[in-house]
């Protein structure tokens, strides 16, 4: 009878995110040749090779794509009953894998990740910062216990928690702090500055101006809102960043900020996790901890 391990499972799962045996090697805390000769002899079990090999790499055969898919689900299952019995501890202790996005992460997290871990010292906290589409895929896969992301994701296997809504500013040069402040129609003229696809910042900021990402020739891409501020410190356009994010971005480059009249450009921030987390109790708490952070 074929004799399959959960270690085994893991490594696959490794070095099917990693594409590389080094690094899914030191992921799962072994050897590299370790790691590899489980997955060659997992391979020589099932009579089937799970990965392709090539000199730049490893991905995933046809049959390992399907392997992996049903391996999740053994290990998320595995995975909710070692939650399913941390819950019925009743406290919050061990591991919680925690994903947040970009324009959330350095602004919230230093307090928020202070006052987690006085409040539960136990709590061994693991972050992943990413977009929101990987987050979501990864609570999907078992390997994010929650993330906080920008409001809603509608995903129906999700349980999402709204903690608090804040504004998004606009950012210009310091020469020009004393002129009106640009309407959505003013603004959609100008020079404007946004983040590279994928963050949902950038869609958040297009909808506002009710602009599409492909249509005007002035957008001009940046990788972080600290690039966009410095940007617009050198006097190339104008940008909208989160207000939690004014501080820390604007302190080092000329430039001002202004608020837009009413209504104001905003996004909700909450936590998101699976519905069927064995942890959400506790998640709720941790949610309780986020919103005593930002306020």
């Amino acid at each position: 009878m074929m004799s399959l391990t959960l270690k085994q499972l893991r490594y696959v799962e490794a070095l099917a995110q990693h594409g590389h045996f080094g690094r899914a090697a030191e992921t799962c805390a072994i050897s590299q040749p370790a790691l590899s000769m489980q997955v060659r002899d997992l391979e020589e079990r099932l009579g089937a090779a799970l990965f392709e090999r090539g000199a730049r790499g490893v991905s995933l055969s046809p049959f390992g794509s399907e392997f992996l898919e049903r391996a999740r689900d053994i290990l998320r299952a595995v995975d909710e009953l070692e939650d399913l019995a941390r819950a019925a501890q009743g406290q919050l202790a061990g591991r919680l894998r925690l994903g947040v996005i970009p324009t959330i992460a350095p602004y919230l997290l230093p307090g928020f990740l202070g006052r987690l871990m006085r409040s539960h010292a136990d709590l061994d906290i693991h972050v992943r910062e990413t977009l929101t589409p990987r987050l979501i895929r990864e609570l999907d896969e078992g390997r994010l216990d929650t993330a906080i992301v920008a409001l809603p994701v509608s995903e129906p296997w999700l349980t999402e928690m709204p903690l608090f809504s804040e504004n998004f500013l606009l950012v210009r040069p310091l020469a020009e702090a004393n002129l009106p402040v640009p309407d959505r129609e003013s603004l959609r003229e100008m020079r404007l500055l946004l983040l590279e696809e994928g963050h949902c910042f950038r869609d958040q900021a297009l909808s506002f101006c009710n602009l599409h990402a492909s249509a005007p020739r002035e957008l001009l891409d940046g990788s972080s809102l600290s690039t966009l501020v410095q940007m617009v410190g050198a006097g190339i356009g104008v940008t909208l960043i989160p207000e939690m994010a004014v501080a820390v971005e604007t302190r080092s480059a000329p430039v001002a900020t202004a608020r837009f009249p009413a209504p104001e450009p905003s996004r909700t921030i909450g936590m998101v996790w699976r519905k069927t987390n064995p942890l959400a109790p506790q998640l709720q708490q941790v949610a309780e901890v986020l919103r005593e952070a930002a306020g």
